[in-house]
């Protein structure tokens, strides 16, 4: 009797030990490139504002995360059919993504900008001066969104799948001017000769949250938990200071 409770005990130990190293895994979707908060650096590897902030809140869980490159158009149906379990590529929170996933608390909120040649000289908030120039955004952003209501019929919008191929067509003057997320801009179009801000910052929404599936409850208070340590232990802080030279913080 004695060698069989000395053997269950060795038993529960072993088990015991086992649950405590296997370390849950959650996968993380990025849109790539999305400068200066992910992209991948001269040797490949992913990094970014978003990236390194998520590496910081994946320790502070003790959570295992893999992180996954989606393009934007399919990040909710992606996360909706399980293959990610996060969102942490500056999907700013609305009310109508509010209905398809569960939102953490805003970890940044930055302003849309609007960029375009040094030649244009049009205020872009008087529709009548912009009536037939061409707008780029990129797709299912609160700056398509912000453009598509304030200008529709006023403009032509050109909608894009990555900041990237915006840019290109901005350059080869296919676009008067474009509408991005500011640091966006300013890592994309004002690194370039003959570009400049144009107009004024534009405050949009309640800011950036990570997206989750609704029925995951549990995962939204740890991140909210590991966001909130992040900022308070000054981590947030250090990271954020890698790619801005302005507060970004919600």
């Amino acid at each position: 009797m004695k060698k069989l409770m000395i053997a269950a005990s060795c038993a529960l130990a072993m088990f015991a030990s086992g649950a405590q190293a296997e370390e849950r895994t959650l996968r993380i979707a990025f849109d790539v490139p999305y400068e200066p908060f992910e992209y991948k650096d001269e040797n490949g590897e992913l990094t970014g504002f978003e990236v390194d902030l998520a590496t910081a809140m994946c320790e502070e869980m003790k959570a295992d995360c893999k992180f996954v490159i989606q393009a934007w158009d399919g990040m909710i149906p992606g996360l909706l059919a399980r293959k990610f379990d996060l969102i942490m590529s500056s999907m700013s929170i609305t009310a109508e993504r509010a209905e398809r996933v569960l939102f953490s608390e805003p970890y940044y909120n930055t302003p849309g900008g609007w960029f375009g040649p040094n030649s244009f000289d049009t205020d872009v908030t008087d529709m009548d001066a912009m009536k037939g120039k061409t707008v780029g955004v990129q797709r299912g952003t609160t700056m398509d969104t912000f453009v598509t209501e304030k200008m529709t019929g006023v403009v032509t919008i050109k909608r894009y799948t990555t900041a990237d191929d915006m840019v290109l067509d901005l350059e080869g003057q296919r676009l008067d001017a474009v509408f991005v997320d500011y640091p966006v801009g300013e890592q994309t179009v004002l690194t370039k000769d003959g570009f400049k801000e144009i107009g004024e910052q534009v405050k949009l929404g309640q800011g950036v949250g990570v997206a989750m599936r609704k029925r995951d409850k549990d995962i939204a208070e740890e991140v909210n938990a590991a966001l909130r340590k992040l900022k308070e232990d000054g981590t947030y802080d250090a990271i954020m200071k890698k790619y801005f030279a302005y507060d970004v913080k919600a």
